[in-house]
This record gives structure tokens, C-alpha cells and sequence, in this order.
């Protein structure tokens, strides 16, 4: 559905000095009736990259395919055409505020020169679809933070889009609000097979609703994939930063203190074990201490669902044998079961933590 292929973009320094590179290499392929996120820090380039979709930032180098027409190619009249196949939602809803939620939700058809009947035969589903019938003819300064947020949504669907570009849309609402714009979001990717691209430096929000991600660092793409495998398996640094807080894979700095980088005199393995699937509610704790005589002391743990599937983190301090603790490592890789030895826990550390 959307192809960018070796994107880049600069833009000139200020003073005449060496050009800013805000883009570089991106190489992206959305599937058609995807819901695909894309996250990065501030300054990363995501919001040049969602913008480069639609060409309000042409890119210095590289070609932009939106449902197989390649938009760089396109004149300027054509490209306009174009992008009415491509809607768009802002972090900060940029409503008119002289304007109805109905004329709002209208402008789009009236600039494209729509009569007045199949405007409204337009605007009014869209109205129910984001359950804003009763707020019709209200103006923004009456409505919520939600409910502009679905204005902007219905706005953007109002010229029968095939994408949805989404600029940070929930980063202003609080965090009910936030749950509700993303399960709209959903609901209209389901029932119009609408093909979604999202930004944030939330990765909670792609964790709800995202079946893709790639994960934006310095203007590159530095890990994309699935949701669940990203954030089961997350391989940059860039990616477990924004991984780890929210799946708690991370340590307390209680516990963290406690752990040497490499092994010490009397020191015990700490090992990071990922379940996935059916494995999330595996005894696997139990069967390990029993088939190779280990203490296993739990130190840290959780068990969350992503996409809707189980996924598990369990963090342990492996007490016995350096036999019998490798043995433990292997079997669990061979029953496929993440394991990593993150650190080795210091002398005192199993009082402290048990």
C-alpha cells in the first residue's frame, strides 16, 4: 500500500553551513489494511517521515508509492488529486473554531467542490462512526479534548480516504481519553480496511493497537517488525528503552544496584526469562529447580498481554551448579523460552532480595 524507498531529506543550515540530515536510508513497506506504528524520541525525524507520506515534506532523495502511483513522480495538479486518498490527524486537532462540528467535518468536500446533498449524505455517517450525532452543531470551544479529536478523525475521513496518517493524535488527552481514541482507531481500521500509519513517543499506543512498528533513531530505522516479536525480542538499545519500561522488563533501581556486569567471587547468575504464548503460564520455574537442583529466587516479574496474546518476563537468581545452571539456560532455549544473563547478583543479594 506504501512503499518509501532509500528516503532522504536534509534541510539547509542556517548561516550557509553544511545541510541538517533529518532523513537517511529509510527503506518502508505498510501492508494495505495495516495499522503500522512508528516511534522515536523528539528530534528523531518521525514527523518528517509521516509528513513525507503525503509529500508536505518532499524528500530531498527517494521515491514515495502510495497504492502503487508513485507521488514524487507526480505535477503538482495531480499531486493534489492524490492526496485527497490520504487523510490526516494532528496532535492538536486544528479545527476551525468559527466553524460547526458538521462544517468542520464538511470543509474537505466543500473545497473539493461536493454539492451540499452529498455533503451531508457524507458527513453525517461519519458523525455516527465517531459517535459525535448529538455534538452536530456545536462549536470546538464547547467539546472535549476527545471529542475534537474525533472531529479531526471524521475530518479526515470525509474525502473517503485509502490512508490514515496519524501525528501524534492522543499525545494532548489524558489517558481514559486516550483509550477510547485508539479503540475508534481500531474499530474504523476494521470496518473500512483503512490502512493506518501513526506516530508517537508513546509505544504504549502501538502496544494497544499496532500490528507493525519500526522504531526511528537519528533519522533511521534502527528495528521494525511485528509488535509482539519487537517487543518480546527488542534488539536496539533505542527499542528497550522504550520496551522495557512498559512490559517491566526493566529493574527497580533497588534491584539493579545489586547486580555486577561480570561475574564476582560467590556471585550467582541473574537470568531474564521471556514466555510467550501458551508458555506465559508454564510452570517453568518449578521444573527447573526440580531437574537440576536449583534455587531459583525470584527477584522481579510480570505477565501482560500484547496484540492479545500472553507475554511474561521473570527475572531470577540462579543458585547451584554452573553445570546445572548452563543445562537450565539450554533447555530453556530449546523449548524456545527467551533467556539472558543480565548481570550476577552480588554477595547478599539473595537475603536482600528473598
Amino acid at each position: 500500500m506504501i512503499k518509501l524507498q532509500s528516503i532522504e531529506k536534509t534541510y539547509p543550515a542556517r548561516g550557509g553551513g553544511a545541510p541538517v540530515p533529518a532523513l537517511s536510508g529509510i527503506d518502508l513497506t505498510v501492508g494495505r489494511g495495516e495499522i503500522f506504528g512508528i516511534i522515536g524520541r523528539s528530534g528523531a525525524g518521525k514527523s518528517t517521515l509521516l509528513r513525507t507520506i503525503n509529500l508536505l515534506e518532499t524528500p530531498t532523495a527517494g521515491r514515495v508509492l502510495v497504492d502503487g502511483v508513485e507521488l514524487t513522480a507526480l505535477p503538482a495538479a495531480e499531486l493534489r488529486a492524490a492526496r485527497r486518498s490520504i487523510g490526516m490527524i494532528f496532535q492538536h486537532f486544528n479545527l476551525l473554531s468559527s466553524r460547526t462540528v458538521y462544517d468542520n467535518v464538511a470543509l474537505p468536500l466543500e473545497l473539493a467542490g461536493v454539492r451540499k446533498a452529498a455533503i451531508r449524505q457524507a458527513v453525517d455517517p461519519l458523525l455516527e462512526l465517531v459517535g459525535l450525532t448529538d455534538k452536530r452543531d456545536r462549536y470546538p470551544a464547547e467539546l472535549s479534548g476527545g471529542q475534537k479529536q474525533r472531529v479531526g478523525i471524521a475530518r479526515a475521513l470525509a474525502n473517503g480516504p485509502k490512508v490514515l496518517l496519524s501525528d501524534e493524535a492522543t499525545s494532548a488527552l489524558d489517558p481514559e481519553t486516550t483509550g477510547q481514541i485508539l479503540e475508534l482507531l481500531a474499530d474504523i481500521n476494521r470496518r473500512l480496511s483503512l490502512t493506518i500509519v501513526l506516530i508517537t513517543h508513546e509505544i504504549a499506543v502501538i502496544k494497544e493497537i499496532g500490528h507493525r512498528i519500526a522504531v526511528l533513531d537519528g533519522g533511521r530505522i534502527v528495528e521494525k517488525g511485528a509488535v509482539f516479536d519487537v517487543f518480546a525480542h527488542p534488539v536496539h538499545a533505542t527499542t528497550r528503552g522504550f520496551v522495557d519500561p512498559v512490559v517491566n522488563r526493566g529493574l527497580p533501581d533497588s534491584l539493579r544496584h545489586r547486580l555486577s556486569p561480570v561475574p564476582a567471587p560467590d556471585a550467582n547468575p541473574v537470568l531474564r526469562i521471556t514466555f510467550t504464548g501458551d508458555r506465559a503460564t508454564s510452570p517453568v520455574i518449578s521444573m527447573l529447580s526440580r531437574k537440576f537442583n536449583l534455587d531459583l529466587n525470584i527477584w522481579h516479574g510480570q505477565v501482560d498481554e500484547i496484540q492479545g496474546s500472553p507475554f511474561g518476563t521473570l527475572v531470577v537468581e540462579a543458585v547451584g551448579t554452573t553445570t546445572a545452571i548452563e543445562a537450565a539456560i539450554s533447555l530453556l532455549r530449546v523449548n524456545n523460552l527467551g533467556v539472558e544473563v543480565i548481570g550476577h547478583a552480588l554477595p547478599g543479594s539473595l537475603r536482600a532480595a528473598g
